[in-house]
């Protein structure tokens, strides 16, 4: 039942306003990290689709078409990261930063994958298997991506059929129901008098008026069709199912057979599938089934070969992009892919380069046995297993540098330099450097004297975490398998955002699922490389705890990393939230609002402590420039000011012994 609702009486014309809804403005996320590095699996040399170049099968047939060599893809779990790329099979330490990341409280990751940048064509390095028993020819499919994981994909299709209503003109055309499920391109089987099968395809439709029955009704021109009238017509339709071998499947249904229908085979490949392109070959082309009795067609592809990895190919030059720069409207390859992300906030390269001394060959743990002792027959020979499940970092030969060489150490800091570069270019994100292994304390000091910026922050030493890809108990595994400590710094900073907010510093939390430091630690160090601004993990009696959270800047006012991600924040919220504001009348209203919501958003941060000062006069202003020569070029000019509060770093802890012997602590 409707509750009467009685509008309010007041003088007769008199209404009263909406209550008007000011502004406000919504500070914007900073825990996202991105990952770039290299995996066995995932997206890499996509075709390009934009307003020039269409999606559909086109993205394989136009042989012009220019490819993205990096691609940036979202994941929110570990799980669905080895969806896209894979588990820790590789040489790269991508999958255990990722994972460690979401370990540590990470709920957002942008993943971009690492491939040799060449000028080949689409199925270079990627397995290619042919589909037999289904069409009059032979069909080739190729893996979406690079890698061995191609080999094991299997392909297969079946066709189903759904009667059609239709007409006949007096020509012998047939005519449809405009409601129907037809469209240019469809694949028909036409059945005579004498219970002939034919197969037709329609070529175009032509609205015509039913003169006796006051409708209109679709005339087929049909490719194919029989001599005789039909007397039954069915609308035929493929379906593919895909199988990548490990676990994962994909299944398309409705499709249709010629690419001049938007749901063909080849076009639904290209536009949703994951683990599939069509063969540039054919993509293009109409696919006539077999025979015309469909029930009985089951087409299933051979083993698909010729997935290569190509670990040695990738060489350090591939996770940058020389062509690309900040003034370009879409993003690059490497880690400028990440160019133009509005929500990532700091980035993690775990696999920039590969420290020499812990990329040996695997280490193999054999177990053979001839006898069990003297009173027992000879047992059945073991075969030799191996311990480990993932291939060596040798296998990435082409990053391989020595941190421990003076060569070595510069080639590091170039290449570091160059992902800061890339940060303090576009001023977007901050990088999470990771100390090279294996230094001693006057060459950390050494390499700390290459970078002085705001927008990157150093971690020291490398991590061991609990879960590792080897059984073996010998320290050689054991240090290949651990972990760049910006990974885990990351997750930690996420969590600590999402307990306290941006404005606390990102440290004094214990790392999760991590058992040891790679290096031992002498004393002493972690209080001399604070100073120098470099973010330590040390043991305390909880475990592995972060104990800093500084960048690498000289500069006071940019050494905390508190400070840095707080006023991108507000830049981020600023740039997304002010874009109404663009065609507005420049007048009192929207000085007004504009100032408003700027002080509403800073006044909230003030109250959660992000700002000194014991007032907002003292901690934030806001001032709104409204001269004339600026207001007649259509310009309007906003100050703001804020002073953000750095973390609490040190607890003085004073002990005094008086005369009569008492000792006394005060903090």
């Amino acid at each position: 039942m409707l509750t009467p609702v009685r509008s309010p009486l007041g003088a007769p014309g008199v209404f009263a306003l909406p209550d008007a809804r000011l502004p406000a403005f919504n500070p914007q996320r900073m825990d996202v990290c991105a990952f770039v590095g290299v995996a066995p699996r995932g997206p890499a040399n996509v075709p390009l689709v934009d307003e020039n170049w269409p999606s559909g099968y086109r993205m394989v047939s136009d042989v012009a078409r220019p490819r993205r060599r990096s691609q940036a893809v979202a994941v929110r779990s570990f799980d669905e990261y080895v969806h896209h790329f894979g588990g820790f099979e590789g040489p790269g330490l991508l999958p255990h930063a990722v994972a460690s990341y979401f370990e540590q409280g990470g709920r957002l990751a942008w993943i971009v994958r690492i491939v040799h940048a060449r000028d080949a064509a689409l199925a270079d390095a990627c397995a290619i298997g042919k589909l037999r028993g289904a069409f009059t020819a032979d069909l080739d499919f190729v893996a979406r991506n690079e890698g061995t994981w191609g080999n094991r994909l299997g392909v297969a299709v079946e066709f189903s059929t759904s009667a059609l209503a239709f007409s006949l003109d007096p020509l012998g055309r047939l005519l449809v129901d405009p409601r129907s499920a037809l469209a240019v391109g469809c694949c028909l089987r036409l059945t005579d008098a004498l219970g002939v099968a034919t197969l037709a395809f329609c070529t175009g439709l032509q609205r015509v008026r039913d003169r006796e029955r006051a409708r209109e009704r679709w005339r087929l021109a049909l490719d194919g069709a029989p001599a005789s009238p039909p007397l039954r017509a069915e609308l035929v339709s493929a379906s593919v199912s895909i199988t990548d071998g490990a676990g994962r499947r994909e299944r398309f249904e409705n499709l249709a057979l010629s690419p001049d229908h938007p749901e063909s085979l080849a076009s639904v490949l290209c536009d949703r599938s994951t683990l599939l392109w069509p063969h540039p070959d054919w993509a293009a082309t109409r696919l006539v089934p077999l025979a015309a009795r469909l029930e009985t067609l089951r087409g299933s592809s051979t083993a698909f070969a010729g997935g290569r990895d190509d670990w040695s190919t990738i060489i350090a030059d591939d996770f940058f992009d020389s062509r690309w720069s900040v003034a370009d409207d879409r993003p690059g390859a490497g880690i400028s892919a990440l160019a133009h992300s509005e929500t990532v906030s700091q980035l993690v390269v775990p696999d920039l380069y590969v420290a020499a001394q812990w990329a040996g060959p695997e280490v193999v743990e054999e177990r053979v046995s001839s006898s069990a002792g003297a009173e027992f027959a000879a047992c059945l020979e073991v075969t030799t297993s191996t311990t480990a499940s993932r291939v060596p970092p040798s296998a990435l030969c082409g990053l391989i540098v020595d941190p421990r060489t003076q060569a070595g150490l510069a080639t590091i800091v170039g290449l570091q330099q160059r992902v800061l570069d890339f940060c303090e270019s576009t001023q977007a994100v901050i990088a999470l450097f990771d100390v090279p292994p294996g230094l001693s304390q006057a060459r950390i000091e050494q390499w700390r004297a290459q970078f002085d910026s705001g927008w990157a922050a150093a971690y020291h030493p490398w991590l061991v975490p609990a879960r590792r890809t080897a059984d073996a108990v010998d320290p050689v595994p054991a240090r290949r398998d651990q972990l760049p400590p910006s990974a885990v710094a990351a997750g930690i900073i996420a969590r600590r955002e999402f307990a306290y907010g941006i404005q606390y510093g990102p440290a004094n939390e214990i790392a999760r699922q991590i058992i040891h430091l790679a290096e031992a630690q002498p004393e002493g160090r972690a209080d001399a490389l604070h100073g120098q601004g470099i973010n330590c993990f040390a043991r305390g009696p909880d475990g592995i705890a972060l104990l800093a959270a500084r960048t690498l800047s000289r500069e006071r006012d940019w050494r905390q990393l508190s400070v840095r991600r707080l006023i991108l924040m507000l830049r981020r919220t600023l740039l997304a939230e002010m874009q109404w504001a663009v065609f507005e009348p420049n007048g009192p209203d929207l000085w007004r609002d504009l100032q408003h919501a700027i002080e509403s958003l800073l006044r909230g941060l003030f109250r959660r402590g992000a700002f000194v000062g014991r007032s907002e006069s003292e901690s934030f202003f806001v001032r709104v420039h409204t001269e004339t020569p600026r207001l007649e070029r259509g310009e309007l000019l906003i100050d703001i000011g804020v002073a953000p509060a750095e973390p609490l770093e040190f607890l003085l802890v004073r002990l005094r012994r008086d005369g009569d012997g008492t000792l006394n602590l005060e903090e």
